[in-house]
């Protein structure tokens, strides 16, 4: 079980966040001097080089919106450069991609966080550059939404697998249709049947917290609240649910450890979200408390879970039950050990949880006196000050990831594994940086009480605020 530090604060944690940002921007010139993009987009690192790793070009945001966060903590203008550049040079493609569920991956990282620099004012982009970013939000909020399978009750975005599968990953990504529906835009479909946007997301949002969401409710013998299934699997003829399914964990009936934190992460976000539009939005139908009320549930189950199954440092394994985390004695009293020869652990899902934990808890300190506010919050402040120090942060300049310990399919044996090791250890991934610079992003405005950090720069709401 994860033990919270109770006296950490940003302001404690801010010496390692300044150090991280000075060891990212180092990192970053030297693969963007380095990495030939012919090669395709850099996944994951091979003895400390990123190198790519073929299934989708998911992670080309997570490269070049790295950039675009290592300017607004830092302000250095070499470094928007780097993302402005990039993302216009390289990303255009991908705003249109029909084949993909990542949208909200490579979009929102480069174009969504360049249009929030300006909203912000940040920025010097003058109306045109502005309208570029906000018309490659609008195109991709509608290709993500076109990916679509209808059910009795709603529906959901497909994941890539096809129209009968929709990942868990996925709720991460409708940042996008969130933008594009605060940006007035509408999917046109067949004889122009107008489609809203944030209609989409809320449902696939809900098929999300109703499917792949655990309750403990006897679903079936593996029903443990706050359990996650990567993917589910329908009759795409009668929309009926057939089964739990899982790509890159273990099996369907344990849960993948990053599946858990993209929900986490997910729905409090969403939460966030949704809160700040009026209560008489049409999409709501009249129930926007009901709405916020299932993904509150979905949000505090999987934070529970995550905090019953983790190690007292707060970094997961890959999997919770992974088949040979039973030779480790008493997982739930000790830290993760990244350097043990049975399970590998995934920084990256800490990553992940760690600013979900955290918005988490600031939408619930919002909305009730709920007895895990403090918990919530403390619990990622100590997931944060674990990947910010030895042996997560990578400090060797010669290693180009950020950090440590995160894992990409260990089915499929994609990792890298050091000589005379059995399990992968030591490496990097696109995603996990980026995360991690989005954590330690998110804390350092709060702890200069600076604009609260949301994906929509709704300039009215974000005042500093605790988070």
């Amino acid at each position: 079980m994860l033990r919270v530090n109770p006296l950490l604060t940003p302001a404690i944690l801010a010496p390692r966040i300044d150090r991280l940002w000075e060891l990212s921007g180092e990192k970053i010139r030297r693969l963007v001097a380095r990495y030939d993009l012919s090669q395709g987009a850099p996944v994951i690192t091979r003895q400390g080089r990123y190198a790519s790793q073929g299934w989708t070009e998911w992670t080309l945001g997570f490269y070049f919106g790295s950039a675009v966060l290592q300017f607004d903590a830092t302000g250095d203008a070499d470094f928007l450069e780097i993302g402005r550049d990039g993302t216009l040079r390289h990303l255009v493609n991908y705003v249109t991609h029909t084949g993909v569920h990542d949208h909200g991956f490579n979009i929102v990282s480069t174009y969504g966080n360049l249009w929030r620099l300006c909203v912000e004012g940040r920025t010097k982009a003058d109306l045109w550059e502005r309208r570029c970013y906000e018309t490659a939000l609008r195109c991709s909020a509608a290709v993500q939404a076109h990916r679509w399978t209808s059910l009795p009750q709603g529906g959901y975005i497909q994941s890539f697998n096809g129209p009968h599968s929709l990942f868990a990953d996925t709720i991460r990504t409708l940042r996008v249709l969130a933008l594009g529906h605060l940006l007035g835009h509408v999917l046109l479909e067949e004889d122009d049947r107008r489609v809203s946007l944030l209609e989409r997301l809320l449902q696939h949002a809900l098929t999300t917290c109703r499917y792949n969401v655990y309750y403990g409710e006897g679903r079936d013998i593996y029903d443990v609240e706050g359990r996650v299934a990567h993917e589910v699997i329908f009759n795409i003829r009668t929309g009926s649910f057939r089964c739990p399914s899982s790509q890159q964990g273990w099996s369907p009936w344990t849960t993948w450890t990053r599946a858990l934190a993209w929900i986490l992460l997910g729905c409090a976000e969403q939460l966030e979200f949704l809160d700040s539009l009026p209560e008489k939005t049409p999409e709501f139908h009249g129930s926007k408390e009901t709405i916020i009320g299932e993904l509150t549930k979905a949000a505090l189950a999987t934070a529970e879970y995550y905090l019953q199954t983790s190690p007292t440092n707060g970094v997961p394994y890959w999997d919770t039950h992974a088949p040979d985390l039973s030779r480790l004695s008493k997982i739930g009293d000790n830290p993760a050990d990244p350097f043990n020869d049975e399970e590998p652990v995934d920084s990256s899902a800490a990553a992940v949880a760690a600013q979900g934990f955290l918005r988490l808890a600031r939408f619930l300190e919002q909305h009730a006196s709920d007895p895990p506010v403090e918990r919530y919050r403390q619990a990622g402040l100590t997931i944060a000050a674990t990947l910010m120090d030895s042996p997560y942060l990578s400090e060797d300049p010669e290693h180009e990831g950020l950090l440590l310990h995160s894992v990409y399919h260990r089915p499929r044996g994609w990792d890298y594994i050091p000589a005379g090791w059995r399990i992968p250890c030591g490496e990097s991934s696109q995603w996990g940086d980026y995360h991690l610079r989005e954590l330690a992003l998110y804390l350092q405005r709060i702890r200069e009480e600076g604009p609260y950090l949301t994906f929509w720069a709704n300039q009215e709401s974000n005042h500093a605020a605790s988070p």
